[in-house]
C-alpha cells in the first residue's frame, strides 16, 4: 500500500485493491463483485469453490507440494440467488457439490 499524494488523508494508506484510501491496518485481499459484474438479468452463474489438499510430498527444498484430495463447489445463478441453500438452482441443478476421489478432474469434467 501507498500513500498518495493527491487525495492525502492523514493516518490511512492508498489500497490498490479497492482504488482508494483506507484505514492503516485494513486488510483487503478482494473487492465485491456487485461493481465488477455487468448486468446480464438471468444470466450470471455465481460459482464458489474450496480445494482441502494433503501436504505431504516434498516438492522443493522447505516446500511441499499441495495435493487435492476435496473440492466443495456451490453455485447459483442471479435468478436463485436469494433462495435457500437446500434447493437447487432453477437454471444449473444442484447447488452444492462436492468430489473426493480425482476430485480436480471430476469437478471440471461434471
Amino acid at each position: 500500500m501507498l500513500v498518495t499524494h493527491e487525495k492525502h488523508e492523514c493516518y490511512k494508506r492508498f489500497c490498490v485493491t479497492f482504488k482508494e484510501n483506507k484505514e492503516i491496518g485494513n486488510i483487503c485481499y478482494m473487492r465485491l463483485l456487485k461493481d465488477a459484474i455487468p448486468p446480464a438479468g438471468d444470466q450470471v452463474l455465481y460459482v464458489f469453490y474450496d480445494f482441502e489438499t494433503s501436504q505431504n510430498t516434498e516438492y522443493a527444498d522447505e516446500a511441499k507440494l499441495h495435493v487435492p484430495n476435496l473440492v466443495c463447489v456451490q453455485q447459483f445463478c442471479s435468478r436463485c440467488e436469494d433462495a435457500e441453500d437446500a434447493c437447487d438452482c432453477v437454471q444449473y441443478g444442484t447447488r452444492r457439490l462436492s468430489f473426493w476421489q480425482d476430485p480436480v478432474g471430476k469437478c471440471f469434467h461434471t
